[in-house]
Order: C-alpha cells, then sequence, then structure tokens
C-alpha cells in the first residue's frame, strides 16, 4: 500500500483481525502458534497496545465446528446434582423442543380427567336446583367453585412441576455462532466466572424449581472451544486464580452455588466441559501479583509475550499507520475519511507519544482518540474529510486530564513567578517530570545545616529526593571533601504537589544539594533531568521529548539531558533550545555554573 493515496478512502481494510493488528509480529506468531496447538498466552504491556483485539483475532481463527451446545439434566438418583451435557451445536433447541413436546402429550391424559370431574362439578347445583333440593342447590353451587378453583391451582401448579422436572434446561446456545466463541471475563467475579446456582425461594410444597433449572454457567464454560479473555488478571483474588488454574488443568468444572446461605448451596451438577484458551493479560506489575502456579500453567503450556510499546519509524511502519486510520474509520462507522496530510499528522502525533527519536507509538487506542476527535470535528464542521487542521486541532483540544491540570499548573506559576528562568540561586534547580504527555517544571529548594544526617523532605517525590541525596553521599565526598552524615539536608519541591513517577529529578536534587553544600550559585537558565549512581553517572530516563517540550514552552533556554538520550531527540528541538547531554555529574556541575575545586 503506498503513501501516495489522496484520501483512507483508497486504503484497503484486511477483513481479518489478526492481519489489522500493527507492530506486534511476534505476538501475532506466537498468537497462531497458541490456536494451532491450543496453548495459553500471558500478554504484558502497557494500555492500548492491543491486547484484547489479539485475543478476539485468536478466536476468530478457531475453527467453528466441534461446537457444542450445553444442557442441564435431572438426575433421577440425586436431585441435587443436575446431570451437564453437551451435544453438537443447533441441536440443543432440538433436544428441548422435544421434551416439551412429550412432556406435554404425558399431561393429556390427566387433564381429561381433570376437565371430568369440573364438568360434574359445575352439573351438581343444577341437579339439586331441578330436583327441588334448592339448600343442597346453593351448597354445592360454593363447593364446586371452591373445588374449581383449587383444581386449576393446583393443576397448573403441578403441571408446571412436571414440566419443568422433565424438561432439560438449554444453558449455552451455540447454534448461531460464527466462529470459536471470545468471551471477556474481564472484571468478572466467581460466580460470573465459574457460573452459580440461584435462589430457590420456594422450597418445598410442590413450589419449588427444579435445581437443573437454576443452573447458571460459568464464563469459563461459554469459552468452551474458544477464547476467554481476562485483562488485568492480577486483580483476580488468589483463591479465584486458583480455582481458574484447576479449570484449566482439568477442562471441566463442576457449577455450584456460591452464597452458603442460599438454597443453592446444596447443588452441585457434573463436571461442566471447559476447555478454553486463556489470553491473560496486564501490565509489567500483573507478573508481581499473579498466582506463582496459575502463572506456573501458562508459561509451561504456552507463552508469555511483551507487547511493543512503538516501532521503527520506517515508511512500511507508516503505511501500517495510515491503515490503521482506515481501520478505526470503518470500525467507528461515523466519522469521514481522512487526507493524506490528515494522516501524516496522525503519524506526527504517533512520533511524540513515542518519546523518542526514529520511532513510532504502538499505543493505538490513545491515537485511535485522535482520530475519532479529528474525524467528529470535521463532521461538526459540514466536510467530505478530515483535513491537517482539524487533526491539529484535535490535538489541541483532545488533552487527557493530567495534561489539563498541567496546563493549569504552568498558567499558575506564570502568573505568580514560581519559576524562576535567569540569574543564579544557591541551592535551586530546575527539574523536569511528565505528566501525561506533558513536561512540567520541578523546582527544588535545597538547604544544609550542621546536624546528624537528616534528610527532611516535603511534597510528593520526597522518597525520590532521599535517595538521590543517598546516592551521592560518596560522590560528594570524594569530589568536596564534605560527609553528608554532617548536615541535616532539608529538600522543598515548590509548590509540586502532582504524582511524578519516575526517578529523572535525581540530577537535578543532586546539583541542588551540591551547591547548598559548597554555596555555589547555580544558573537558573536550564532545566535538568536524568538520573544517577553512586558513582556519579548520569543514566538515561525516559520521556524525553515532552521534557523539551515543556522546556521550550516555559521559555528555557537551556536544558540538560543524559548523553545516551541525545540520540531519541529529533533535530529540529535543537533549533528552539540549547541542549546538552552530559555523562557524569561533573559535567553538569561545569555547566551549571557550580564548578568543583576538584576533578572525579
Amino acid at each position: 500500500m503506498p503513501m501516495d493515496f489522496k484520501t483512507t478512502e483508497e486504503i484497503k481494510v484486511p477483513k481479518k483481525l489478526i492481519d489489522q493488528i500493527i507492530g506486534q509480529d511476534k505476538a501475532v506468531k506466537l498468537a497462531k502458534m497458541a490456536i494451532q496447538n491450543r496453548r495459553h498466552l500471558l500478554l504484558i504491556g502497557p494500555p492500548g497496545t492491543g491486547k484484547s483485539m489479539l485475543a478476539k483475532a485468536m478466536a476468530e481463527l478457531l475453527p467453528k465446528e466441534g461446537l457444542e451446545d450445553f444442557l442441564a439434566f435431572p438426575n433421577p438418583k440425586d436431585e441435587f446434582q443436575p446431570i451437564i451435557k453437551t451435544v453438537p451445536a443447533g441441536e440443543g433447541k432440538k433436544i428441548v423442543e422435544r421434551s416439551k413436546i412429550a412432556a406435554l402429550n404425558a399431561l393429556k391424559g390427566k387433564n381429561q380427567l381433570t376437565a371430568i370431574i369440573a364438568l360434574i362439578a359445575l352439573l351438581m347445583p343444577f341437579y339439586f336446583y331441578y330436583t327441588g333440593e334448592k339448600i343442597l342447590a346453593a351448597a354445592s353451587m360454593i363447593m364446586s367453585s371452591i373445588l374449581l378453583v383449587g383444581l386449576s391451582l393446583g393443576f397448573n401448579v403441578m403441571n408446571k412441576r412436571k414440566l419443568l422436572e422433565s424438561i432439560p434446561k438449554l444453558l449455552i446456545d451455540n447454534s448461531d455462532k460464527k466462529h470459536a466463541p471470545f468471551v471477556d471475563a474481564t472484571g468478572a467475579n466467581p460466580s460470573q466466572l465459574f457460573g452459580n446456582v440461584l435462589h430457590d425461594p420456594f422450597q418445598s410444597g410442590g413450589l419449588e424449581t427444579p435445581a437443573h433449572h437454576r443452573v447458571v454457567p460459568g464464563l469459563i464454560h461459554k469459552a468452551h472451544k474458544g477464547v476467554l479473555f481476562i485483562d488485568e488478571i492480577a486483580t483476580l483474588p488468589w483463591d479465584v486464580q486458583y480455582e481458574l488454574l484447576v479449570a484449566m488443568q482439568e477442562k471441566k468444572y463442576p457449577i455450584f452455588g456460591r452464597d452458603e446461605r442460599s438454597g443453592g448451596s446444596i447443588v452441585r451438577t457434573t463436571p461442566a466441559p471447559c476447555d478454553f484458551i486463556l489470553v491473560a493479560a496486564g501490565t509489567e506489575e500483573a507478573i508481581k501479583n499473579m498466582h506463582p502456579a496459575l502463572r506456573s500453567r501458562i508459561k509451561g503450556n504456552g507463552f508469555e509475550v511483551y507487547m511493543n510499546e512503538d516501532m521503527p519509524d520506517t515508511p512500511e511502519n507508516r503505511e501500517k499507520l495510515a491503515r490503521f486510520v482506515a481501520q478505526e474509520i470503518m470500525r467507528d462507522g461515523k466519522i469521514p475519511h481522512f487526507t493524506r496530510d490528515a494522516v501524516e499528522e496522525i503519524i506526527n502525533i504517533a512520533k511524540k507519544l513515542a518519546g523518542r527519536e526514529g520511532y513510532l507509538t504502538l499505543r493505538l487506542r490513545e491515537l485511535g482518540g485522535y482520530v475519532r476527535l479529528a474525524g467528529d470535528i470535521a463532521k461538526s464542521k459540514g466536510k467530505k474529510y478530515v483535513t491537517k487542521e482539524d487533526v491539529i486541532e484535535a490535538e489541541r483540544i483532545g488533552q487527557s486530564i493530567e495534561e489539563q491540570i498541567v496546563e493549569r499548573i504552568k498558567e499558575l506559576r506564570r502568573r505568580y513567578d514560581i519559576v524562576i528562568k535567569e540569574g543564579y540561586e544557591i541551592g535551586r534547580a530546575n527539574g523536569i517530570g511528565v505528566i501525561g504527555n506533558k513536561g512540567v517544571i520541578i523546582p527544588i529548594d535545597v538547604n544544609v545545616a550542621y546536624g546528624n544526617g537528616k534528610i527532611i523532605t516535603s511534597g510528593i517525590l520526597g522518597k525520590i529526593a532521599e535517595q538521590a541525596i543517598k546516592t551521592i553521599e560518596g560522590y560528594v565526598k570524594s569530589v568536596f571533601g564534605k560527609d553528608i552524615k554532617e548536615y541535616d539536608i532539608y529538600v522543598q519541591f515548590v509548590q509540586t504537589y502532582e504524582e511524578i513517577e519516575g526517578d529523572s529529578a535525581s540530577l537535578a536534587i543532586a546539583l541542588a544539594t551540591i551547591s547548598a553544600l559548597t554555596k555555589t550559585p547555580l544558573d537558573q537558565s536550564f532545566v535538568i533531568t536524568g538520573s544517577i549512581d553512586v558513582k556519579g553517572r548520569v543514566l538515561p530516563v525516559g520521556g524525553i521529548i515532552p521534557k523539551i517540550e515543556g522546556a521550550i514552552e516555559e521559555g528555557f533556554k537551556n536544558i540538560i539531558i543524559p548523553k545516551q538520550n541525545l540520540k531519541d531527540v529529533p533535530k529540529e528541538y535543537f533549533n528552539n533550545i540549547n541542549i546538552y547531554g552530559v555523562s557524569t555529574i561533573d559535567e553538569a556541575l561545569n555547566l551549571v555554573g557550580a564548578k568543583p575545586d576538584k576533578k572525579l
């Protein structure tokens, strides 16, 4: 598919979901192997990278042949252990219909006897009346009415009971399935996941509902011969994860009442088939909270895949993103097609979201949000096609809550001159972090006083400050001859209340601490980002592009970044701000003005 198209109307969208997946070649390859050999998958990666789409694609590729309907039959030996049977898909309905006809025919004889009794009851009052026994006629009229009502109610109750007892319940009907089932069990509770038996408020007197009609199948049974997808797998309690493991191992699992206070708790069916392919998904945190036995089962009979977050910025991959735009338009069904310029602007957003030069993001759910927003904007203007201007407007107004918070913070700081961008200050440095996809300045103030080596911090970044100061302890002693343990160090993140992850403020904290200890001023025209180690080396960090953009937006002249991150910076950024790559704290100190007397 060449990039010489005029609009996305010309782009052919693959029919199969598996062919629509972009940038996850390894995951697709392993998914196809999992389908062929019925293996399980554990997909780990950031949200929006295609985990659920891959699971749906697997179900689409599984053969429809072999699908089965589930039926619950009464057990003549034990009414509290219904029998679960499976039949070829489409046969379940037929069996139930045949059972209904047979049950109704069996009741016809009883209906005739009841009709004869009712007729006699109706004729009795008239007989006594015409024979002159008016008192008996009146009494028989009352008795006949009572008898008819009793017969009617009793007949209905008994007939219903007899019908239900003899007719199986169709639990799962796969007659209309076009492919193997895909069942999303994300967030399901144990009753939904494994099935349940409903409570019966009428448990005696002929009013009770037979046990097999109160059985409710679980999602594991509905996924039989198909795919069971569970996102955020680690949110399941460990006992539920273990129960899932048992179902996976046995490929069949009984359905029983899960509420001890319910009448359904005494009912337990025979094991019901649940031969599914499990596709479990989550972020990196999921690995820590997964039951070891469940993860071992997946690893021993399947594959673990880390989803790609980005892909190289090549002509081929740009064409794939253009196809992605066409796919999103087709999937949405309401927005106009995009011009080529509009697609190129979407690709520019993909470059920014990747956060490093030469790559395109694979957080396609987020990118798809821009596609739909741009489409809505163009549609509201009555346009036939989405243009570049619509995408630019979508990027401007389609900010996340976090990004809107950053804009609010920046506005307030500008209004009250919280951020110092020129001159020299002792014990102050400008760090920078990322919230959402926006860079936000973190003003850092450090003061020192003789004491017992305490580190007193304020703000949400306190732990990062403590770690940074402890990391530079050896460096400060070897370079400046000062023992940090002889001082109490006070660190303040000036009016910084937002949550910022990572340790990229470590270098700025270290420089501000050294400045306070040595009473040497730092150049405030610099923004500083970088992680550090105990030997004073500066280590690479993430989010370099939004950090540089944040520094430019705030009007800074210079930014210090780890030298290894220079390769992530697009060339055009060097025209808007002075970007310095450093490998050591010493190099950073020389740049910002606090020059040590002794070199490393």
